[in-house]
């Protein structure tokens, strides 16, 4: 059992690096396709994660959660921006934001029909299962992993990326709001992931299911 959960934990922090590097390359993409070299110019347009990784977001919230027993999520260091640079405003930042949680949901739903292809994955009243061997373990944390990711990331706070698209449809006042709130950055997620462990964990696994759902949908297993 003890070997199961490192193989397991080994799998999830290789699943976790593959997965938030394309995240962040897909954020300097689009920020470059829109404008703005500062991606670029940092050295963040690679795929070596060394570029990327964050202590905290990267490593320490994915095993905490790991070890929780929660959903699987974590981030990077954020890619940088200069809003200045960037075409159509916060419009244009909107569309930066979503081009990360879409590339891991796009992982996810690659990895799933991988793994349905390959019968790592079997899809049984409208929900998948998956084999219990390494190469399911593998198909489980990539599916999960991402979406994970993706959801976590599209949670409306500063600095995660549904801030941004909440901002580009928001009032001033609000943008006002979330502008002073910015600084506060990565302690308003930590207090989220350290406080409230268990409304997170309620929400995510909701939209989990759902997104499962979906995917089974797609082959026709719903």
């Amino acid at each position: 059992m003890q070997g199961n959960t490192v193989i397991t934990l080994i799998v999830i922090l290789v699943v976790v690096l593959f997965s938030m590097v394309l995240h962040e390359l897909a954020h300097g993409l689009v920020a470059y396709w829109l404008g703005d070299d500062t991606a670029k110019d940092d050295g963040r347009l690679t795929l070596n994660p060394l570029k990327h990784l964050d202590p905290v977001m990267s490593f320490l919230i994915p095993i905490l959660m790991f070890l929780g027993g929660g959903p699987i999520f974590g981030g990077a260091k954020p890619v940088p921006v200069d809003t200045k640079n960037i075409k159509h405003g916060p419009w244009g930042m909107a569309l930066v934001a979503l081009a990360g949680p879409l590339t891991n949901f796009l992982l996810a739903l690659i990895g799933f029909l991988i793994g349905v292809w390959t019968g790592l994955i079997v899809v049984s009243n409208g929900m998948p299962g998956f084999v219990n061997n390494l190469g399911g373990i593998i198909m489980m944390e990539i599916v999960m992993v991402n979406l994970g990711f993706g959801i976590f990331n599209l949670i409306p706070i500063p600095p995660l990326d549904g801030s941004r698209i909440l901002y580009a449809i928001s009032p001033d006042g609000v943008r006002n709001i979330m502008d002073q709130m910015e600084t506060l950055g990565i302690i308003l997620v930590m207090v989220l992931v350290i406080l409230f462990p268990s409304a997170l964990s309620l929400i995510m696994n909701g939209a989990l299911e759902g997104i499962l759902h979906a995917f089974a949908w797609l082959v026709g297993g719903a």
